[in-house]
Formats: C-alpha cells, sequence, structure tokens
C-alpha cells in the first residue's frame, strides 16, 4: 500500500506543515538567480519594471535557454529540500516514498515516459504534414544541443520535484491523516492544476484550460494510487515535459526555448483541451491498467487508509507471560 508507507516514517501532522514550508521557501530561494538575472536586464535596457510582472513578458526578456535554465533551477532547489525533508524531517528513505514495491522499478518509469513520448511525436508529425501552414520549423544545431543538455539534466528534476511533492509527500501525508484514498486524489489534483494558474496558456486560452491542468493532475494521481507507486507517474511526466519542450514551441506557453519546431497557430480552448482529459487519458489509464494488471479500482482510489498494527514478537511474548 503506497500511502501506508508514510506510517513507517514520522508523520505527525506538523512535520508535513513544516515540511511544506521548507519546500516553498526553498524554491524562492531558487528562484532567486532567474528575477535577478532578469531585473539586471530590464534596468540594463531601461525597461519597465512592469514587465517583470507579466509572466508572457517576463519569459522573453533574457536568451530562452538561459531562462529554461534559470527557471529550472528553483525546481531543483526544491527537491533538494524535498529530499532533505524527507531524510531528516521524517526519517522516510527515498524508496517508501517512491513504491510500496521492495525497489524502485525503473522498467515502470521507462514505460511510462515511452508512452507519452511516443504518442506526443506521433500526434505532433501527423499535425505538421496535415496542417503546415501552423508551423515553422526553426531547429539551430547549437541552440538546440544547448537546450537538449538542459532540458535532459533540468527537466526530470523539475518533474520529479512536483511529482514526489504532490504525488508523493503530499499524497500520503493527507492520505494518513485523512484515513482514506479519495481525500489525497482530489486535493494533490486540484491543488496541482491551480498552481499552473500563472502560466501564460491560462492568459491565452482562457480559465478552460485549468481543466486541462486538473485533468492532469487526475491522471498522474490515478496511477500513483492504482499503481502503488510513482514510477509511471515520473516517467509520463519527465516524458511529456521533455519531449515538449524540445519537439514544439509557441509565444504564448511557459516553455519558449530553441525547439524544431514552432506553432504560429491561433489556439482555442475547446475541444483541444477537453479531447484529452476525456479520451486520451483514459486511454493511457486502459493500456496501463492491462499492462499491469490493475484491480479493485474503488478500493485503491476510495478506500480507507488503516494504520498497519505492529507488535513485536517480544512485547507479545511479555504480555502472554503477564496475563499467565
Amino acid at each position: 500500500m503506497f500511502i501506508k508507507q508514510a506510517f513507517k516514517s514520522r508523520h505527525e501532522w506538523w512535520r508535513y506543515a513544516v515540511g511544506v514550508v521548507i519546500i516553498f521557501i526553498a524554491t524562492q530561494i531558487g528562484s532567486i538567480p532567474f528575477l535577478g538575472a532578469a531585473t539586471f536586464k530590464v534596468i540594463q535596457q531601461g525597461g519597465s519594471f512592469e514587465d517583470l510582472a507579466d509572466t508572457t513578458k517576463l519569459m522573453t526578456i533574457l536568451d530562452s535557454n538561459l531562462t529554461l535554465f534559470l527557471m529550472l533551477l528553483s525546481f531543483a532547489v526544491g527537491l533538494l529540500a524535498l529530499l532533505l525533508v524527507y531524510k531528516f524531517l521524517h526519517k522516510q528513505p527515498l524508496v517508501e516514498a517512491t513504491p510500496s514495491r521492495k525497489r524502485i522499478d525503473w522498467g515502470r518509469f521507462w514505460f511510462g515516459f515511452g508512452l507519452i513520448a511516443i504518442f506526443t511525436i506521433i500526434v505532433t508529425g501527423i499535425d505538421y504534414y496535415s496542417n503546415p501552414q501552423d508551423y515553422v520549423v526553426q531547429f539551430q544545431v547549437i541552440p538546440f544541443l544547448i537546450l537538449a543538455v538542459i532540458a535532459i539534466i533540468l527537466i526530470p528534476l523539475q518533474t520529479s520535484m512536483e511529482e514526489y511533492l504532490f504525488r508523493g509527500y503530499l499524497m500520503q501525508g493527507i492520505g494518513v491523516l485523512a484515513r482514506n484514498r479519495w481525500l489525497p486524489l482530489i486535493l494533490t489534483s486540484v491543488t496541482f492544476g491551480l498552481l499552473h494558474i500563472a502560466n501564460p496558456e491560462v492568459d491565452k486560452l482562457g480559465p478552460m484550460i485549468m481543466v486541462y491542468y486538473i485533468g492532469t493532475g487526475f491522471l498522474l494521481g490515478i496511477m500513483t494510487l492504482m499503481d502503488e507507486g510513482l514510477e509511471l507517474a515520473l516517467g509520463f511526466h519527465a516524458g511529456n515535459n521533455l519531449i515538449a519542450a524540445m519537439l514544439v514551441t509557441a509565444d504564448w506557453t511557459v516553455f519558449q526555448t530553441n525547439s524544431v519546431l514552432k506553432d504560429i497557430s491561433e489556439p482555442s480552448a475547446g475541444v483541444d483541451v477537453l479531447f484529452p482529459v476525456l479520451v486520451i487519458y483514459p486511454i493511457f489509464l486502459f493500456i496501463m491498467a492491462k499492462k499491469y494488471k490493475w484491480t479493485n479500482w474503488g478500493e485503491k482510489l476510495f478506500g480507507k487508509v488503516e494504520k498497519p498494527i505492529t507488535v513485536s514478537k517480544e512485547i507479545h511474548e511479555n504480555a502472554i507471560d503477564k496475563m499467565l
């Protein structure tokens, strides 16, 4: 039982409250280099400080590769803080925060990664050849290679930080406190989605895009609970963000990179938002369910979380002796 893993470590409510504060402060500290560099560039060019408050403009102040590096740096710092919180505040080994199995299953990670990566490449390729007027090929060897190094190293750290925080730390923490599975699934999924509300995609597409973000949170949460581990979600999230950053970008996305393609079409928040959540995501879950033989969906998604009763042999024998 994935959530029950937290019972093996120190799991008092105040530890999770303190842990969240520590992680939040760490990510803010990690964002200082990005904001500092952007502020310096604005001052140097005699620009307006209002640009720093506009997420869309903020993403274009610095070189795109430098922006990506500095932006992802805050997640790397946050991940380090999260690992330290696990180790020193909760005394919880990372393996207990990842699967309910004895060891991390990297096969599951790569399956999740490959599933979304192959899907994204195929769909983008079909759309490119069907609607070539919607794309510009902007591939440049040197900028792309720099992007590849940054993305391959830092994007998995970014997605791992988010997965360990939401589907790991908070899923287990809320689960052991609420003693059920449905509340942590809902809270972590909705919170995950709402944290994307400052993304430039929301300004461009409107609040409808939040259905996609929250739906993605539920997809990753269901993966975690049904598979009793984080590996599928870790791989899926990393594959999604990595391929997206390197394959195609647009002027209105949070990742504005030196990717192979640039989408110049006018986006709309309708079918493009609902179709993945209502059709594609269930197909992904079906594929995973068949491969890993998921059963007992109701219990795993909505069941109770009961604290294991652990009685040592010595205590048990002493109690019997006293009774005699």
